[in-house]
């Protein structure tokens, strides 16, 4: 197959393209690098800074246009698949309709039906949007419900979930929002991440705990990093021969997974219910997640047997205590660092997901 990966996320659109290239079909990725995480990607889409920015993405999207006919999977990361307003995207969206064959509308990050289904029916005890029925308000949730709600945006997700052939989540949680409107069409496929070849030895008994935790500064309050960050550096002060922490902010990925390596534990997405890209690739190198492992996350993987992730509540007591818990327990790390290279190959390796997104994309054409 022919097939366009069209956006970037943490990624996932260049790691599922390493998968399916494997597996013998011809993949085009065409995105913005996902801004300053620079992510590889075949067809650059990037928007430059200055007031001429704008215009000369309209020049380099009018010249690559061309190439991105004649597929027979287009795949969109998200409703905004390019860094252009969503006015603009209309008719982007209905050239790639009428030049390509079927097209797939990722359900993998923040799109109207996320932010309207957790501030309406509210499907997780908390989120995001929510604790409990209590709606969070913050800068974050307050812009997104501002970008999303009634507005272009919006009608561009509603017209591209409505006309897509079909949807795919990467987590748990945008399953949950997509599936109960467009049962039909909705499917879940874990994000793919490349295995690797990890050997975790035995610990010595006085070995410190080694955080890691990266910061998006703009997006700290509304993941929950703000809270986390504040908890490992109490835990840290408090435990000073026993907890060490390193911080990451706003960095390319390739620096962030160097400086990443060597941790024991990660802290990532406060308010999720899942490991998402990030803490899942620190998992691929046997670097235990604290973060989302709820119940819901093991079920929708039919997971009855690996417990790896270090599930917390979105409360800064339970972060800190988590912390030190696990420190306390070494015995315990070097298990939950194997279970959690075991638990990225067999749900997330790159060429198993890989054969998953090809089985869609046959029964779509």
């Amino acid at each position: 197959m022919r097939i366009l990966l069209l956006g970037e996320y943490s990624n996932v659109h260049w790691t599922l393209a390493k998968g399916l290239r494997t597996l013998g079909h011809e993949v085009t990725v065409a995105s913005n690098g996902d801004f300053w995480k620079n992510y590889p990607r075949d067809i650059d889409l990037a928007r430059h800074e200055g007031p001429l920015g704008g215009a000369m993405l309209m020049c380099r999207i009018a010249a690559s246009l061309p190439r991105m006919r004649g597929y027979d999977i287009v795949q969109l990361i998200n409703p905004m698949f390019m860094e252009l307003k969503a006015e603009r995207l209309f008719p982007i969206y209905n050239f790639l309709r009428r030049h390509n064959g079927k097209v797939i509308l990722g359900a993998f990050g923040m799109d109207y039906y996320w932010v309207h289904e957790n501030i309406t029916r509210k499907p997780f005890r908390y989120g995001d949007f929510n604790i409990g029925d209590t709606l969070r308000d913050t800068p974050d949730t307050r812009k997104e419900k501002a970008d999303w709600l009634c507005t272009p945006k919006q009608r561009l997700n509603e017209l591209i979930a409505h006309d897509c052939d079909s949807i795919v989540a990467g987590l748990y949680e945008y399953y949950e929002c997509y599936h109960p409107l467009f049962p039909d069409k909705t499917q879940f496929i874990p994000f793919p991440i490349v295995s690797k070849d990890v050997t975790i030895g035995p610990r010595q008994s006085n070995q410190p705990l080694r955080l890691f935790i990266g910061v998006n500064k703009p997006r700290s309050a509304y993941k929950g990093t703000d809270i986390m960050l504040r908890a490992a550096r109490d835990a840290a002060r408090d435990y000073p021969d026993k907890i060490k922490l390193a911080v990451a902010e706003n960095i390319p990925f390739a620096e962030y997974t160097r400086m990443m390596e060597g941790s024991d534990a990660i802290l990532d997405q406060l308010y999720s219910y899942t490991p998402s890209m990030n803490p899942l690739e620190a998992m691929s190198r046997g670097i235990i997640c604290i973060g989302g492992g709820e119940p819901e996350n093991y079920a929708i993987l039919h997971e009855d047997r690996l417990r790896p992730i270090v599930n917390v509540l979105p409360t800064y007591e339970s972060v800190y205590n988590a912390i030190v818990d696990l420190a306390a327990r070494q015995e315990d790390i070097t298990t939950m660092q194997r279970q959690s290279v075991e638990y990225i190959r067999k749900h997330h390796d790159y060429i198993k997901v890989a054969r998953e997104y090809e089985a869609l994309y046959q029964c779509a054409l």
